[in-house]
């Protein structure tokens, strides 16, 4: 008989970077679970297909609160991938993993024993340059120092732009999505859902020239439908964070 080796072929680590959304439970976790419900109830399929992390910084809370507060969100369909600032003791192997900041990473192939030995030295994963992550669902696209998409969003599809402003040359169907970590401009009819300020920018923006939207956010403070106040239906507005609150106001 006669015996073949093969030399095994490396395994390639692939870097990739997604977006998820991040939630800040508050306590009492009942209360906090309340507003999640009505958010879900008044937006329906927003927390759908979304991969969520979980920011527990700071909260002083015991590992079977933690893991009751996870099983309550799995009920919502909500899919918690990770936890941001946990403690140590809070981690374990029937709990979703710790995660930090996301940073972009390449591609890298994990040498065999055999290479390893021969270069008599470890490999290290090199940082990929700063790359812009554009994640688009159809539309055509031209990017610049912000993202500017040349056709209507149709329902469905999603515009992310966490980098910086997006800018919208047509409307935004109801049950579309724009995701931007700067403003959102939309030269049309804004009937889905638009999230500025994804990245912690209060300063960010929401124009529309005529307002029809499920939802709209700023940081992370929100408005939906039943919220806004009727006479801005149909009307050229501007939505702005003050303080923990979104303003709203006619354009010219």
């Amino acid at each position: 008989m006669t015996i073949v080796l093969t030399k095994p072929r490396p395994i390639r680590l692939k870097g990739r970077s997604f977006l998820a959304l991040s939630l800040a439970p508050e306590l009492p976790f009942e209360d906090w679970l309340a507003g999640l419900d009505d958010l879900a109830a008044r937006s329906a399929g927003f927390f759908l297909r979304r991969p969520v992390v979980l920011d527990i910084s700071g909260l002083d809370i015991k590992k079977a609160e933690l893991r009751t507060l996870v099983d309550e969100l799995s009920q919502r369909n909500v899919r918690v991938m990770g936890l941001e600032g946990a403690r140590h003791s809070l981690l374990g192997p029937d709990m979703p993993p710790a995660m930090n900041d996301g940073r972009p990473a390449s591609d890298f192939d994990a040498a065999t024993e055999d290479e390893s030995a021969e270069a008599g030295e470890s490999v290290e994963a090199q940082a990929a340059p700063a790359m812009e992550t554009i994640a688009v669902a159809g539309p055509s696209v031209q990017v610049t120092g912000s993202l500017v998409v040349t056709e209507p969003v149709r329902s469905g599809q999603s515009i992310f732009f966490p980098e910086g402003d997006v800018t919208i040359i047509g409307s935004v169907a109801s049950g579309a999505e724009v995701v931007a970590g700067g403003s959102i401009h939309v030269y049309g009819t804004l009937r889905g859902r638009a999230l500025a300020g994804t990245t912690g920018n209060g300063s960010a923006r929401i124009f529309c020239r005529k307002l029809e939207a499920e939802m709209m956010a700023i940081d992370g403070f929100y408005l939906t439908a039943e919220d806004m106040e009727p006479d801005l239906r149909g009307r050229a507005v501007q939505v702005w964070l003050e303080g923990h609150a979104l303003k709203t106001g006619i354009l010219g």
